[in-house]
């Protein structure tokens, strides 16, 4: 049976950095509460419900969702980490679990290496703040890394690290970069580090990158190469000209064909974790200026249907090799997140505990 991990955003307590960009006290909250519908019965805004608008700095606050997490299935946070060329930011929220031991949860970190631009896209328009690379900054990484690594909730695959890269293809020199990180992580008595590139829609993330020295890829949902262009399916045979003006600007699409798409990608010839997604709507951090994706008529059965249909045919690479990843406990401004809101209360959490049970009983 596959442990099942859920990706972890940090950004919800403000910062230095987000206060210049965005305005003082930005935090994820602040695109949540000012996102409007774009269309007639579009869900927005998400807010939340059980654990309110909470602030990343209160341990209170890391404890309860580590709690509901696991009373629900899930069996550890993959936690988003921002290195760039040796700023750090939104760290303290996971420094501060690893501080006090508390909660104790499984963790692994999945490091963010993109750029900062103001249209949340990661990509080289509008930088903010660039990610770059050099020997010395992989010498200063690892060994910052390396206290989260020891740490006995890390999880580990035959006692390696488990470390995800959201973008490994951009790395000038790879090869060197492993060197250096697995010659550190020898000098502490660490057997190496298991690698997951993420494969997401950017461009090369789907090829094999095992041949680069990682171990294994990891699908990164939504992916639009597997769900068709961007019209639902119950707008087919409908006119354009009578569809809302949403429909032109932003790319808007159905949920039940991500699903249909994604269970039907045949196997890759190298090792890949599957992935699913509860719903996804980034129109929070791009609406109305920038093109929005949202994927409309998501539900709990939906997503209980795809998530459990992945576990069911999934089959673990090895002993400790048995991941599926949610994508994502707490993206609130992409729509996607399994905390609770004040329109689906606890039935996405719900979905994925049964979705967990019965494919344990199938």
């Amino acid at each position: 049976m596959a442990r099942v991990l859920s990706l972890y955003l940090p950004q919800f307590y403000p910062i230095p950095e987000n206060d210049e960009w965005w305005g003082k006290g930005f935090t994820e909250w602040t695109s949540v509460t000012r996102a409007r519908p774009l269309f007639h019965g579009h869900y927005q805004p998400h807010l939340p419900a059980d654990l309110g608008f909470y602030d990343l700095r209160l341990p209170e606050t890391r404890v309860a969702q580590a709690n509901l997490a696991r009373s629900y299935g899930i069996d550890g946070f993959c936690y988003y980490h921002y290195w760039l060329h040796g700023r750090r930011l939104l760290e303290r929220p996971l420094r501060e679990v690893l501080e006090t031991g508390q909660p104790d949860f499984p963790f692994c970190m999945c490091w963010a290496n993109h750029n900062w631009n103001r249209n949340w896209s990661g990509g080289d328009r509008e930088i903010l703040l660039e990610q770059r690379y050099s020997r010395e900054d992989d010498l200063a990484h690892i060994r910052f890394l390396i206290p989260y690594f020891r740490d006995p909730r890390y999880i580990k695959v035959q006692g390696k690290p488990v470390f995800l890269m959201y973008r490994a293809e951009d790395l000038d020199d790879f090869a060197a970069t492993q060197r250096i990180w697995r010659a550190e992580l020898a000098k502490a008595g660490i057997p190496g580090l298991y690698l997951i590139w993420i494969e997401s829609n950017h461009q090369g993330t789907s090829r094999d990158m095992s041949q680069l020295g990682l171990d294994a890829a990891c699908e990164f949902q939504p992916r639009t190469g597997t769900a068709g262009a961007p019209r639902p399916v119950w707008l087919r045979g409908r006119s354009r000209d009578l569809l809302p003006g949403a429909y032109g600007k932003h790319h808007i699409r159905d949920y039940a064909r991500l699903v249909k798409g994604a269970l039907a990608r045949p196997t890759s010839a190298y090792k890949r974790y599957p992935c699913v997604t509860p719903a996804w709507d980034n129109s929070p951090r791009r609406a109305p200026l920038l093109r929005a994706n949202v994927w409309i008529n998501s539900t709990p059965d939906a997503y209980q249907h795809w998530l459990e249909q992945t576990l069911l045919r999934f089959r673990p690479f090895g002993p400790d090799e048995d991941f599926v990843f949610i994508n994502a406990w707490n993206e609130w401004a992409e729509g996607n997140h399994l905390e609770p809101d004040q329109k689906w209360g606890r039935a996405y959490l719900e979905a994925t505990r049964l979705a967990v049970e019965r494919a344990r009983e199938g």
